[in-house]
């Protein structure tokens, strides 16, 4: 029952947020933060029609352990497509990187971190459950080995 009552378990959380470019004035954007249990190794961000290409909006997912090793200010966090800088204390930039470019977002900290503490309130670390998918799967590819 417990598995039943987790995978209904979602965060969002609406944050403020700014779009760095080279060649412009940063743009005050409201991305959503979002957390599932249902996928609990994965965060969301959700951003705006007016930011995207396509003006649809995008969301981009990345690893939750990702956004923890950014937080811990350290350094740059993540070597693919998305990476965490910190800038100092009170500012954390995300930079999404795709074959057509890089779009930066800045952050203020505190509201990243808000969301990571929210997050474990919906699957502690270490809690995260794959759920029979996972059992299915590999019952499937060992054949019962």
């Amino acid at each position: 029952m417990r598995h039943a009552l987790q995978t209904l378990q979602t965060l969002q959380q609406p944050v403020r947020a700014r779009l760095v470019t080279p060649h412009y004035r940063q743009l005050a954007i409201r991305p959503t933060l979002r957390y599932s249990a249902a996928d609990p190794f994965a965060v969301r961000i959700d951003f705006p029609a007016h930011v995207s290409d396509d003006e649809r909006g995008a969301t981009w997912t990345f690893a939750r352990s990702l956004l923890e090793e950014g937080l811990r200010g350290s350094g740059t966090a993540g070597i693919g497509d998305v990476r965490i800088v910190p800038l100092g204390r009170s500012r954390t930039v995300v930079e999404f990187h795709t074959p057509h470019g890089m779009a930066a977002i800045r952050f203020g900290t505190a509201s990243l971190r808000r969301f990571l503490q929210r997050s474990y309130a919906v699957v502690e670390p270490g809690r995260e459950d794959l759920g029979p998918e996972l059992d299915h799967g590999l019952m499937s590819l060992l054949d019962g080995v």
